[in-house]
């Protein structure tokens, strides 16, 4: 495309965003191109054996790839999208926010705002069996028996551990996509005795240079104050526990919002309030799914197959996190559904990932065709919304 003024001004601000390092992500969006499964693009910075690339995670309607290019190249290569394949481009930097819009006919027009995102992502990486937290001297990690008092993985924490381990290394995927502010409110809806709780603070407080304030919200009064003690002994000053119902948490402001294995209806109360309060990154593995299973009533072909329980139980929990994910794209949130850990540690092991995006209200028709497919009259999580 003839560049115009404002385009040459978005490249010369992309340019200087590399050199003085407050570059933190760029977005291609408004697909135009013959490709019509090419959705869009976001581009990060990674270091590989000590040279800085751009990596472009290019997002089709059924398949995610990833390109890395040297720095001029990945800038040749953005150029050859915007006006082709794509009319919208959004470079995030610490300084400023600038957005590029293309009309049909390739007019170009530029904004600039202030930042939205304050932090510089990690850009490491080679991370080839890495361990994601600190073991030698974790009080927290010992107090729960997964190592001894020297710092080894005890045999009986190793499955612990190696969730753990997994649970921190999705949490840095998403945060490296979608990075939260300097000082971020975290609440994890259903904390338990903490595990991950205590492993979420210790990795953002030593790997990722931010100063997060930290809530488990837990009914459960006796494991609420063992992880408030364990806290203090660990010197967490930002981690704090409540005994609550998950219910009535205010939906104040927060950036991020987790429940793990929250039962039935609590994964919904959960999502629920992270919508309200607006948070940036919704996370949750849902436990069990029998708010649908008890409605589902389906008269169709499906009928004969669901007349068997477990089949029945199956569909069921599919129905649930499927309609969970939309529901919570026509709200605003990108959402990936994907295998939390093997099976082997748990049947219960899918994890819904949510960033906020653009909200997608044509997505209820979608929502109402498979309850309809299905016979179910309601989902809980829309009598919430």
């Amino acid at each position: 495309m003839n560049q115009s003024n404002d385009v040459n001004i978005f490249f010369d601000k992309m340019r200087e965003s590399l050199v003085d390092h407050s570059f933190v992500k760029l977005t291609l969006s408004k697909s135009v191109g013959s490709n019509k499964d090419f959705k869009n693009v976001y581009a990060r910075l990674i270091e590989i054996k000590g040279n800085i690339q751009l990596s472009f995670t290019l997002r089709y309607a059924t398949k995610d790839e990833v390109k890395n290019f040297d720095l001029e190249n990945g800038i040749q290569q953005i150029k050859d999208w915007i006006g082709v394949q794509f009319l919208n481009a959004d470079l995030f930097t610490t300084q400023e926010d600038v957005v590029l819009q293309l009309n049909k006919k390739r007019k170009a027009r530029l904004f600039i705002k202030k930042p939205s995102i304050q932090t510089i992502p990690n850009i490491q990486h080679d991370r080839s069996k890495k361990r994601w937290l600190e073991v030698s001297n974790s009080l927290y990690l010992n107090e729960m028996g997964i190592t001894n008092a020297a710092g080894n993985i005890l045999k009986s924490g190793q499955k612990k551990f190696r969730q753990l381990n997994k649970y921190i290394e999705i949490i840095d995927s998403v945060l490296n996509n979608h990075p939260l502010p300097k000082h971020p409110k975290i609440v994890d809806m259903g904390s338990g005795k903490g595990y991950l709780t205590f492993a979420l603070y210790d990795f953002l407080t030593r790997s990722k240079t931010i100063n997060p304030t930290i809530v488990g919200i837990e009914l459960r009064e006796h494991l609420v104050s063992y992880c408030n003690d364990l806290a203090k002994q660990s010197n967490f000053k930002n981690l704090s526990f409540i005994a609550q119902d998950i219910m009535d948490f205010p939906a104040d402001q927060m950036d991020m919002l987790i429940a793990l294995h929250a039962c039935d209806i609590a994964t919904d109360l959960a999502i629920a309030k992270g919508i309200k309060a607006n948070a940036e990154i919704i996370i949750v593995a849902p436990c069990c799914h029998k708010q649908i299973r008890k409605d589902m009533n389906c008269t169709n072909a499906m009928q004969s197959v669901l007349q068997h329980g477990i089949l029945a139980e199956r569909q069921a929990e599919l129905l649930t996190d499927g309609i969970r994910s939309l529901l919570l794209e026509v709200h605003g949130y990108k959402t990936k559904v994907f295998e939390f850990i093997s099976t082997e540690h748990t049947p219960k092991n899918v994890m819904i990932v949510a960033t906020k995006s653009k909200p997608k209200p044509e997505l209820l028709k979608q929502i109402a065709a498979i309850k309809k497919q299905f016979g179910i009259t309601t989902h809980y999580l829309e009598t919430l919304l």
